[in-house]
């Protein structure tokens, strides 16, 4: 635990590359202190904050020895129940970094050495400027494979100031002002300026040579915070919150069968000519509660196209409902073609269970709260010869079930919370 000093009755926080606990005394006094905070909201009791707590202890040291440091700080949010309501905490572990008092909801990676990786971007400068070919070297190495790479050749940091400002939590932006013909060849653009992006994980890049008005160069940044095909998880359903473009969304039985790759290549060439839309894919098997919403079953024939808004919509096209074999790239071709002329059918995604819609609301332990409630109030009404009391229909209530089931065994990965 990080000591706590006290100079004239005030509470003096310093940081020593230790994971600070705090409570409703040393909350507020801690968040103005240190210009970058990190908090873990977490309960005792919560399996998922014990093994995050040795990554933070792992973290915090090397985040604190940063030239702009991170302080690390855990409250216990069982116990200090008003510091939690304030903070609109209602799962656990919640983390939300402070920036100069702002909260802002950390969903990144959760291992400390990516964890480290991930929270640089918040410290570092808005546009890095770049002298020498190894400069740019160490720049991508460090700004690893969780966020885009912009890298202005031969442009001037006044050019995408703002844009790296706007951006700057989806981003990293650079500048290179002395570079080699290798580099040229290397990241593939033949003249400058050049505004290179990269997607180091998806070993993508594209090249932009203008015009370099703000608005052009917007919406090639806009553009490419995403993979030209992305996975639809948890976690990248988070980023693209913000994006307004329709979602081309492939579904497939398995992401990772060799026939999935496939199509996920034929889905790369389609997004590029078709840049108003993004294009993602997700696997039955990698996310079947999100796939379930499109009415996707064990009867339905896979892969299989739609068109969704993000929100409760999306769209089939007729004629196009699924995909075979022969010749896919014709069919995603006819797939989008059929969509911008209006050969469509407006559907509905399926809602949550009763059980999935509370949760939602109020977190796992009140459900369990509200179940063994029910279960009560039957046992007692049956125990007076009463008809029983009943939740929703037979399917809602096991599909309710089956809900609970699957939050429970469900693995721990990035931005997983429990409650």
């Amino acid at each position: 635990m990080i000591p706590i000093s006290s100079v004239g009755g005030e509470q003096l926080l310093t940081a020593n590359g230790k994971v600070l606990e705090l409570d409703e005394s040393n909350f507020d006094s801690a968040i103005s202190t240190f210009d970058f905070i990190l908090v873990d909201f977490y309960a005792p009791w919560c399996g998922h904050c014990k093994r995050l707590s040795p990554q933070l202890d792992e973290a915090a040291p090397i985040l604190a020895s940063l030239k702009e440091p991170i302080v690390i700080a855990k409250v216990n949010a069982d116990k200090y129940t008003r510091l939690a309501k304030k903070h609109d905490i209602d799962a656990y572990p919640t983390l939300k970094i402070f920036m100069h008092g702002v909260p802002v909801e950390y969903n990144g990676p959760r291992k400390a050495d990516l964890l480290v990786r991930y929270l640089k971007k918040f410290v570092t400068s808005d546009v890095s400027v770049l002298d020498s070919d190894s400069a740019i070297s160490d720049f991508v190495e460090a700004a690893g494979a969780f966020f885009p790479i912009y890298i202005g050749f031969g442009m001037k940091e006044s050019m995408i100031s703002n844009l790296a400002v706007k951006y700057k939590k989806k981003a990293w932006f650079s500048v290179a002002k002395d570079f080699s013909e290798d580099i040229m060849v290397s990241y593939d653009f033949d003249k400058v300026p050049a505004l290179v992006s990269l997607h180091p994980v998806y070993n993508e890049r594209n090249i932009f040579y203008g015009p370099f008005e703000e608005e052009f160069l917007e919406e090639f940044i806009k553009q490419n915070l995403f993979p030209l095909a992305i996975p639809i998880n948890p976690d990248t359903l988070k980023s693209l919150e913000e994006d307004r473009r329709k979602i081309v969304l492939t579904i497939v039985e398995d992401e990772t069968e060799e026939k999935s790759k496939k199509i996920i290549e034929l889905l790369k060439a389609a997004a590029s000519a078709n840049r108003d839309l993004v294009f993602g894919y997700v696997g039955v098997k990698q996310y079947e509660d999100f796939t379930d919403t499109f009415g996707v079953n064990k009867k339905t024939v896979l892969p299989k196209m739609v068109v969704w808004d993000g929100d409760e919509e999306y769209l089939s096209v007729f004629g196009s409902e699924t995909m075979y074999e022969e010749d896919q790239a014709t069919q995603i071709s006819r797939f989008i073609i059929g969509y911008r002329e209006g050969r469509t059918l407006k559907e509905r995604i399926r809602g949550p269970s009763l059980l999935g819609y509370i949760n939602s609301l109020v977190g796992i332990n009140t459900v369990y709260m509200l179940v063994f409630v029910v279960v009560v109030v039957m046992l007692i009404q049956t125990i007076k010869g009463e008809e029983p009391l009943r939740v929703g229909t037979g399917d809602q209530v096991d599909h309710a079930r089956s809900s609970v089931s699957e939050a429970e065994s469900r693995e721990y990965g990035p931005g997983d919370k429990v409650d």
